[in-house]
């Protein structure tokens, strides 16, 4: 019989992600979506913040020895981001909203930057 439980560094990225969205909540964001996927790639989080939809990375590193979380987003990342963002516009009529990209950071002794504008289209 198969072992259904998933990996652990599949378990600390749902750590992460759920703990940045708690973050953004209180904050005062919106959740919309979690973990949209489509042939293009994968959303972590889209969140409204007021009219702004939010497209949110959350990025783990245990530790910064081997660069951060926001430099582990490469341009190659930033782009498939961007496709999948347009894939989920389309599929939810959301064209009119502005749109922002942000990056959570969550480090491996649990601190959490929240990088704001992290990239643009």
């Amino acid at each position: 019989m198969l072992d259904k439980r998933k990996a652990k560094h599949l378990q600390t990225g749902d750590n992460a992600e759920q703990r940045a969205l708690q973050y953004l909540q209180q904050q005062g964001l919106q959740w919309l979506c979690s973990n949209f996927r489509c042939k293009y790639g994968e959303l972590d989080l889209v969140m409204k913040d007021a009219a702004t939809l939010v497209i949110i990375e959350v990025r783990y590193r245990k530790s910064e020895q081997f660069g951060g979380a926001l430099e582990s987003i490469t341009a190659q990342k930033q782009a498939k981001i961007i496709t999948a963002t347009q894939h989920y516009l389309a599929a939810n009529n959301l064209y009119h909203l502005p749109i922002r990209f942000d990056v959570v950071a969550v480090s491996g002794d649990n601190r959490l930057n929240w990088i704001k504008n992290a990239f643009q289209t």
